[in-house]
């Protein structure tokens, strides 16, 4: 950690270090005035850069992660995590909460459309590319949500019980390779447990992102933190949205009372302020108004990454004589070709 850090960090009350690691709203967290450092302003993603307001300005809309992975385009996905990247900061945003790398698992999962694939390798190639292009505009990413949180039903609770080969090789695999390879500047922290204990605070995931070098800071899924010491010691450094229910001010007050320790508040903010002057944060001032962005250059990427997205079934005649069933084109359905069709979706209630 650079000089500048430790010596903000030295220079700081408790109370102002604890502020840190809490939000003042849903977008901004907490800074300290006294030392001339403003707070980390963050967008969600991961199709878009919101802003701070759900009206107003407006966003580039990217194709959706399973759009992405239907590409199979690491160079393309590049290019968007750049056109994200550029609208993340004309939102005057420093963090894009972004991407989405859990996995297909069920149908039935809210989020599958944000996710990029139900392959690992997949997911971590196209991670990579993303996280590249986003961070290589000078906006970092939080690459989300840490970890196998594939489940809809109890989300904020369920507890996904997995062996440790099954959540090296499927779950933990496109994190690695984003952090690994691709330096993403922030995880988020999943809602759910891993084996009983929540994601936000749990040391063997603590453990797994030291293992790989991790050198950003864990930012917890929004009203995602589940206590203030297990947290303090083995969770996320920041906690989100604001005004903090767990760690901030309460952090403070745990470890006044000898439940908590400064010494594991102070890693936090060696990873938090680390991130910020990395991004350039403790050298700027607050980023001014919001805009909204009409590039073409943007629009073409993106048109062409919906392009690229689409599977295009020919209805083209095999190459056999015309008047044998297999070389004609399969629609329209001819009767007496077929036994049985399979009708997916809402309209097979339509008759």
């Amino acid at each position: 950690m650079t000089e500048r850090v430790e010596r903000l960090i030295a220079t700081m009350s408790l109370d102002e270090k604890a502020a840190m690691t809490g939000g003042i709203d849903m977008w901004h967290a907490i800074g300290c005035d006294r030392v001339g450092v403003r707070g980390l302003k963050v967008t969600d993603g991961p199709n878009g850069a919101r802003g701070a307001s759900w009206t107003g300005t407006t966003s580039a809309c990217a194709p959706c992660g399973t759009a992405l992975g239907a590409t199979w385009n690491t160079e393309l996905v590049a290019e968007v995590g750049r056109v994200l990247g550029e609208e993340a900061r004309s939102k005057r945003s420093d963090l894009l909460l972004a991407p989405t790398v859990n996995l297909h698992r069920s149908p039935l999962a809210g989020r599958n459309f944000e996710c990029l694939s139900e392959d690992p390798v997949l997911t971590g190639e196209l991670a990579v590319a993303y996280v590249e292009g986003v961070q290589s505009t000078g906006v970092g990413c939080a690459i989300k949500h840490f970890v196998a949180n594939e489940s809809e039903f109890e989300r904020h609770t369920i507890s996904s019980e997995l062996d440790e080969r099954t959540l090296r090789e499927l779950y933990l695999l496109p994190f690695e390779m984003a952090v690994r390879r691709a330096g993403t500047l922030s995880v988020m922290a999943a809602y759910n447990r891993l084996n009983g204990t929540y994601c936000a605070e749990h040391d063997q995931l603590a453990s797994v992102l030291a293992e790989w070098g991790f050198d950003g800071f864990m930012i917890s899924d929004w009203w995602g933190t589940k206590s203030t010491t297990a947290t303090a010691r083995h969770g996320v450094d920041l906690e989100m949205p604001g005004p903090a229910v767990f760690l901030g001010p309460q952090l403070a007050d745990a470890i006044r009372s000898g439940e908590a320790l400064e010494s594991d508040l102070d890693d936090k903010l060696r990873r938090l302020l680390g991130v910020m002057e990395r991004l350039g944060v403790l050298d700027s001032e607050e980023l001014g108004a919001e805009e909204s962005l009409d590039v073409p250059e943007h629009r073409q990427v993106l048109r062409r990454a919906a392009q690229q997205a689409v599977v295009l079934l020919k209805n083209d005649p095999l190459p056999s004589g015309a008047d044998d069933p297999a070389g004609s084109p399969v629609l329209p359905i001819r009767p007496g070709t077929v036994s049985r069709i399979a009708v997916i979706g809402p309209n097979a209630d339509v008759h």
